[in-house]
């Protein structure tokens, strides 16, 4: 690393979370002091970041001089990371296609539809005392994801839009969607101009961006090396789509993300480092490589805020089992927690895919989905995504559910004929997916259902 002349040069973390360097290289003359120093968090980063630790892909360098007439200069160089670090081809005895995940689950729901805080309270409380259920590393303040799934507050967020400059439509006509971005800028800005341009095509209007308030300051090292930079995009959809809004956001998603991968190279061996948690005009997902306690007491800004409620709230506590941990990976999805294992996922990834006429979309349009199901998510990821398939094209929930996870039909002669045909029917359209698995699911569209299997 070379050093200016007449100057020294001092490397300096923030944090053991950064891993430390113990030498530093200096080329040329040899400067008046070269030397590595490292500090508690906030120490000398001042007001501006004093609390926040560093994610472990920034470095800052200090830079000074004993010379008259130069000033410290304080810059903070991203590199790119991964929102995990998942191994991306087998490793020794690690191989992804067995990955499986045993986690806790639950939800609460005010069967009146009145949005209400205590709602979102009860369920962060429930999930905190499914602690147990989840996992973290050596670590004590890393755990293996937690997250919550809420109904769109709507008063909480026009008050934010506010904040930011605009306003927000009614409550349906209007989208959020909650991102994991990279650390890099350049990808950052990149991977959201892309989207933006994906969602002017489709005739969408991005309204504005908000970065989400977030916390880092007790989170442990392995969680702050692969920790996002965390954004909501609120747009309204096209008012003159032939689907309904779910529909067209699920579209959106699907299409941005594939242009999004090749945009930042995402399916080549690079860093998986830009994920849609969820886009939806219903429902928004607050999750990450964290602890239950982490997300209900300071992770997320929001969730600790009175004005953020609603009507229904579901919660889980990750344990990954012999997965690897990640922020992506992190549960809910965007329809379901899933507590246990799918034992039959390679058969299901491989004839899981249907023909979905009801999206209105073209043979070549729906290749532009795939793929529906990501070769790097959990069991979870991979039943979630055909499920919410399944949902967008025009299925209700309940009847999606008894398409992938029949019950025992073939040899029960007790029951009735009628459901045993229904049965038949749709295991000539999909293999049954296996567990043992508890699996709860949300899916709000012109009726509103939560279902636990």
């Amino acid at each position: 690393m070379a050093v200016v002349r007449g100057t020294a040069f001092k490397l300096q973390n923030e944090c053991v979370a950064v891993p430390p360097i113990a030498t530093v290289s200096c080329r040329g003359r040899r400067p008046a002091r070269c030397s590595f120093l490292r500090q508690s968090p906030g120490v000398y980063l001042g007001k501006k970041l004093l609390g926040s630790k560093l994610r472990a892909s920034e470095r800052v360098q200090l830079w000074w001089t004993d010379g008259p007439g130069r000033s410290p200069m304080l810059r903070v160089v991203s590199a790119t990371m991964s929102l995990s670090q998942v191994p991306d081809k087998p490793l020794g005895l690690y191989d992804a296609s067995f990955d499986k995940d045993s986690c806790g689950v639950g939800f609460v729901a005010e069967l009146s539809g009145e949005y209400k805080r205590e709602t979102v309270a009860d369920a962060l409380e429930m999930l905190v005392r499914m602690a147990h259920r989840g996992a973290c590393g050596c670590e004590v303040n890393t755990g293996d994801g937690a997250g919550i799934l809420v109904a769109l507050p709507h008063d909480f967020y026009q008050e934010v839009a506010k904040d930011h400059g605009f306003d927000l439509p009614p409550p349906g006509h209007y989208a959020v969607g909650m991102f994991f971005l990279p650390t890099d800028p350049g990808r950052r800005e990149e991977g959201k101009t892309v989207f933006a341009q994906v969602a002017l095509s489709l005739g969408h209007e991005v309204i504005g961006w908000r970065h989400v308030p977030t916390d880092n300051s007790d989170l442990g090292q392995s969680a702050l090396q692969t920790e996002p930079v965390i954004e909501q995009v609120f747009l309204k959809p096209c008012l003159r789509a032939s689907v309904d809004f779910e529909q067209q956001m699920y579209i959106l998603r699907r299409v941005s993300m594939a242009a999004i991968r090749v945009a930042l190279d995402l399916q080549h061996g690079e860093a998986r480092d830009f994920y849609i948690c969820s886009l939806s005009t219903r429902t928004v997902v607050y999750k990450g490589q964290l602890k239950p306690i982490q997300l209900k007491n300071y992770y997320y800004a929001d969730l600790g805020d009175e004005r953020f409620t609603s009507y229904m709230a579901l919660v889980h506590s990750r344990f990954s089992t012999n997965t690897f941990p990640s922020w992506d990976r992190a549960q809910p999805m965007r329809v379901l927690g899933h507590n246990g294992e799918i034992n039959t996922l390679r058969g299901n990834a491989r004839e899981g895919l249907l023909k979905c006429k009801n999206l209105g979309l073209s043979k070549d349009e729906m290749k532009k989905l795939l793929p529906i199901v990501d070769v790097s998510s959990s069991d979870s990821g991979a039943f979630d995504g055909v499920l919410e398939l399944l949902v967008r094209a025009g299925r209700d929930l309940p009847e999606a559910v008894m398409m992938m996870i029949p019950e025992a039909w073939q040899n029960d002669h007790n029951m009735d004929p009628e459901r045993k045909a229904l049965y038949a029917y749709f295991s000539a359209l999909m293999e049954p997916w296996d567990g043992p698995a508890l699996l709860l699911m949300a899916a709000i569209s012109e009726q509103h259902w939560i279902a636990m299997v």
